[in-house]
């Protein structure tokens, strides 16, 4: 049987992820320290555990509305305007999903008609584009540069945008490079936004993890930006709650009543025990935020410097638990350079070209790995580059 007859041409002309590739070279190999995978070393803190636990006990399994408990929205409305001065009515412009993921997903499905381009900045995390394909959507990339912190500017949108642009993808504190977007810099690409009438899909599932005294600010908060933007967030990055994939969405009434449609007959609700343990997140889980930061940043400072130091360039990011050192010195490709260091010294990483072909020369680590582990990475990352000058 032909099943090629049988698959949807859009599904086919997918690539599979560029990071599962080798996490799962990783995992068949052993004593192998990953660095591939962007997901946190530390546990669920126990506070927000014991709520989805009580929660559990007391039997509360049943269905949750369409778009979550109300009291996980009033929880979100709170948070967003203590944390980002950015008010979303809890009844009609938050919606809660599967995980960020399936924000991203929706947001694109709702907006994007066949054909329209969504211009998405790269490197970037690598389901933008797929997903915008599968929505009917036509990416457009625009390459950002290590010269500019990878921040991406005015120049570069207007450089970009024809007649069939519809949505831009704005992926920061970014993934994987660690850049953010400054107040200045969102205020500086928001004029062109607004003169070409853009709307934005703002993925801030990093928005907690920012260093060196900078603080995310969403571009919602810019004058005239937040009827033209969803932001997508969620639980899993900051809180160390992957596994329970929650996320959610936030944006105008309209928008959001529509993106509630696609959840209602693909999904129907987001899980209800991690729906309990999301609401004690945001109510009390400030301090543990502020310590899981405080460790990331202390193992960001080590693996910049030390990378820096063995001579692979890296700037300095201030966002997300991601290094994005430059690979070009040692005249491998990166996906040569990933391979080998996988195969020979048992580090894994994942090659810059998974997030986009503009990541050709750099590699992506993320330290959301133990001090511990780190430290034996980078030495044995030091000795392969050693040996790689040797070999030339």
């Amino acid at each position: 049987m032909d099943y090629q007859n049988f698959i949807n041409k859009r599904i086919n002309s997918v690539k599979p992820s560029g990071i599962r590739k080798f996490f799962d070279i990783a995992v068949e190999m052993d004593n192998v320290i990953s660095l591939s995978i962007g997901e946190p070393d530390f546990q669920t803190p126990w506070h927000i555990r014991e709520a989805g636990i009580k929660s559990l006990e007391r039997g509360k399994t049943w269905y949750s509305p369409n778009r979550g408990f109300i009291e996980l929205r009033n929880a979100i409305s709170d948070y967003y305007n203590r944390r980002f001065n950015l008010r979303y009515d809890p009844d009609t412009q938050i919606l809660v999903t599967v995980g960020g993921s399936e924000g991203i997903d929706l947001c694109l499905r709702t907006v994007v008609d066949e054909g329209d381009e969504v211009l998405i900045p790269q490197p970037a995390f690598v389901c933008y584009d797929p997903l915008t394909t599968m929505a009917g959507g036509k990416p457009v990339f625009i390459e950002t540069k290590q010269e500019n912190n990878f921040r991406l500017t005015p120049e570069e949108i207007e450089n970009a945008v024809t007649d069939k642009t519809k949505v831009i993808l704005l992926p920061f504190p970014n993934n994987p490079t660690g850049a953010i977007m400054e107040r200045e810099d969102l205020e500086a690409i928001a004029e062109v936004i607004k003169k070409h009438n853009l709307f934005v899909i703002s993925d801030e599932i990093y928005g907690e993890l920012t260093y060196g005294g900078k603080h995310h600010v969403s571009i919602a908060e810019i004058d005239g930006m937040k009827e033209r933007t969803l932001v997508i967030s969620g639980f899993s990055k900051a809180y160390a709650m992957t596994g329970w994939r929650l996320g959610y969405v936030m944006g105008p009434v309209e928008i959001i009543e529509q993106i509630t449609k696609l959840h209602q007959y693909g999904i129907m609700s987001s899980p209800t025990t991690a729906q309990y343990a999301a609401v004690e997140a945001l109510k009390n889980g400030d301090d543990d935020v502020s310590m899981m930061r405080k460790d990331y940043d202390l193992r960001r400072r080590l693996i910049v410097g030390k990378l820096n130091e063995i001579g692979l360039t890296c700037f300095e990011p201030h966002g997300a638990f991601y290094a994005f050192p430059c690979i070009k010195s040692t005249g491998l490709s990166s996906d040569e350079f990933a391979t080998r260091l996988v195969k020979e010294k048992r580090i894994a990483v994942v090659p810059g070209t998974a997030f986009g072909e503009c990541g050709e020369g750099y590699i992506r680590i993320s330290y959301a790995q133990s001090l511990k582990n780190i430290k034996i990475a980078l030495k044995r990352i030091d000795e392969f580059v050693k040996e790689l000058k040797s070999e030339g």
